[in-house]
């Protein structure tokens, strides 16, 4: 076990200094990668649309003063190849959350096609504004297919999560999609775009928890499905998913977005002793991290062992693999007439 441990730490240190890459690869190879690439940028189409708008209030059968839901990050987050507002990630969030509650759920969906996790801070500064109890984001796929440096990508995240948790905001973050699983990119490529993806993953899950917030691992999480049905899965370009995809990676993530808003926080010196099934526990925050990267579907969030929030491996980290909600096929929403475009 405490070789295991240093070995998760040593993939996880390395997934938030390294860089990634190919460095140290043969000129041949490069040149593969390069052109696939190239490839696959062209075979992509463009953004030529707008992502449908979801803003206003949900679950609007319930009474009681409305959860304030902000979504925020890049395409995923914003719902890019939704062919409707309800189809989108955000909606389905927004819809299954009042559904599980029983309240009415305000959400406002700040997140921009295309955006990096720099572009986070911005969109955050204005998320406040509308004083939200959940803050979800998703982010980190452009970022790995820019190639921008890990810890560069991880600078922005944590500034966004800390300066939510600062003003009260519950945050849970759905962590770098696996792009090993987009049919444009092929091998070796896709090999490559994998393992970026999964250190990002990594990085992000050790900065968020640290940074007090939650994550869930979206990772392969829609792998099997997009091989076994890319026309029910996939949007139109092959690239973003479709609203089936979206209703997926909503069922993943809010699960824990419940447990953010519900779960009472764990008095000082009294570990939590939640019902656990096989696999899931209380682990060191790289080893966690390392293991949810690998594992769709998992939460991980802060923890405590004996009175203590750290050990020898650092960070306690509560690993979950949470029962997946079924969200509702079709949700009573009232749109947001006042709401801006994101």
């Amino acid at each position: 076990m405490k070789l295991q441990s240093e070995r998760a730490k040593r993939i996880a240190t390395a997934a938030v200094v390294g860089g990634g890459g190919v460095a140290g690869a043969g000129a041949l190879f490069y040149g593969v990668v390069l052109g696939q690439a190239l490839l696959a940028r062209k075979t992509i189409p463009q953004v030529i649309s707008p992502p449908p708008r979801a803003d206003g209030v949900y679950g609007t059968q319930f009474e009681g003063e409305p959860l304030r839901l902000v979504v925020l990050g890049d395409s995923s987050a914003a719902g890019y190849g939704a062919e409707s507002p309800s189809e989108t990630f955000a909606a389905a969030v927004a819809a299954g959350l009042a559904e599980q509650l029983h309240r009415p759920v305000r959400m406002r969906c700040f997140a921009v096609v295309g955006a990096e996790s720099k572009g986070l801070p911005p969109q955050v500064e204005v998320a406040l504004r509308q004083r939200p109890d959940v803050a979800v984001i998703c982010v980190g796929g452009n970022d790995v297919t820019h190639r921008v440096r890990i810890p560069t990508a991880i600078g922005h995240l944590v500034h966004s999560v800390r300066t939510l948790r600062e003003a009260g905001v519950e945050v849970v973050v759905g962590t770098c999609p696996d792009l090993g699983t987009i049919r444009p990119i092929q091998p070796p490529l896709r090999w490559l775009a994998r393992h970026w993806s999964r250190q990002m993953a990594t990085a992000q899950t050790i900065a968020v928890v640290e940074a007090g917030g939650r994550t869930v691992s979206l990772g392969d999480l829609l792998g099997e499905l997009f091989y076994a049905e890319p026309d029910r899965m996939f949007s139109f370009d092959r690239f973003h998913p479709s609203g089936a995809g979206y209703l997926a990676a909503a069922q993943a993530v809010l699960p824990t977005v419940v447990a953010a808003l519900t779960e009472p926080a764990q008095p000082a010196g009294v570990p939590a002793a939640p019902v656990l099934a096989a696999g899931e526990g209380v682990r060191s925050l790289p080893q966690a991290a390392v293991e949810a990267a690998h594992t769709p579907g998992t939460e991980v969030s802060a923890a405590q062992v004996a009175g203590r929030d750290r050990g020898p491996a650092g960070r306690w980290a509560q690993l979950r693999r949470r029962v997946w909600h079924r969200l509702p096929q079709q949700a009573e929403r009232t749109p947001d007439r006042t709401a801006e475009p994101a």
